[in-house]
């Protein structure tokens, strides 16, 4: 007796799907090409991903930085992207001078602020949800975006509140050559609108448009520093692409968007009273779980000011 057996299931195709993310090998390239590991000197270093985020031991941070420490935390900074301090019993103030050591401080017109105006506080409960769960980099709506941030949690919640950052250099390096092709030397415009809407007030909305209008900025942006390639495109602030046809820039940015969801490119941390954590801006995205609700968890942030991104 014959038996039907079923048709063969014909073998995926290789191409890169249009949305989505293809498996398999990943190139994950922490520094840029032609800089060597070095060793840290001053601090301990443990790194806590493949290529992005690293916790630093031997640093207190309420004490003033001497220029040699400086510079080899800058260097920690620009090959792990984000650093994580456990045990630091800081102040704001104390907050606000070291991160001072990098340039000017910022202020941000849409989150209410601590004790200063170069001090954002975020203080999430059960009567305020938070909705910085959304892959993001700051500001950028702005001509010139942050430097970094660091971030200090207040108030912890007992499970949850986690934060991942992705590496955008990852991201882009790991872009199909065809991909690549297409985006180099495209601009996009970067808006506050669609991040603040659902949660500012609309006369407020409405006054801050003239005071904040769109910008463009490079789609892929060169670090000041490093000289490396960065995906700088982000779901919060980016509307669409300048030049392109409007479905079709959808469609791009959403698989552009896409790119900071994957593991490999990721570091999580999990805070705990006296955790810090300082970001390259410039460099990656960040995600603020929003998993502990009804309990209360409350941050500090103080923001470097940056450059205009080219």
């Amino acid at each position: 007796m014959s038996v039907d057996l079923p048709a063969r299931v014909p073998l995926r195709s290789a191409a890169v799907p249009d949305d989505g993310i293809l498996e398999g090998p990943r190139v994950l390239r922490r520094l840029p090409h032609g800089v060597e590991e070095r060793p840290y000197e001053l601090f301990t270093l443990r790194p806590l991903g493949r290529v992005i985020g690293a916790e630093i031991d031997g640093v207190d941070l309420g004490e003033p930085l001497t220029p040699t420490l400086h510079a080899e935390l800058n260097r920690a900074l620009l090959e792990w992207k984000v650093l994580f301090f456990r045990d630091q019993d800081i102040t704001s103030a104390q907050q606000r001078a070291f991160a001072a050591h990098w340039g000017e401080l910022e202020t941000n017109p849409f989150i209410p602020q601590g004790d200063t105006a170069q001090v954002t506080r975020f203080a999430r409960s059960a009567g305020m949800p938070a909705f910085e769960n959304i892959w993001h980099v700051d500001v950028t709506f702005r001509p010139s975006p942050a430097l970094g941030s660091v971030l200090r949690l207040v108030e912890v919640p007992p499970v949850g509140g986690d934060t991942l950052w992705a590496d955008m250099a990852a991201a882009y390096d790991n872009l199909p050559e065809d991909v690549r092709a297409r985006i180099d030397g495209l601009t996009a415009v970067h808006d506050f609108v669609p991040g603040f809407a659902r949660f500012t007030d609309p006369d407020q909305l409405a006054r801050r448009q003239d005071e904040f209008p769109p910008v463009e900025h490079p789609v892929v942006r060169t670090h000041p520093e490093t000289g490396r390639r960065t995906l700088f495109v982000n779901q919060a602030f980016t509307t669409h692409l300048v030049g392109v046809d409007r479905a079709e820039s959808d469609r791009l940015l959403r698989y552009l968007f896409s790119r900071a969801h994957i593991p490999e490119f990721q570091v999580r941390f999990t805070w705990r009273p006296g955790s810090v954590a300082f970001w390259d801006n410039r460099a990656t995205q960040h995600y603020a779980v929003n998993d502990y609700h009804p309990h209360v968890r409350v941050a500090e942030r103080v923001a470097i000011a940056g450059d205009r991104p080219f």
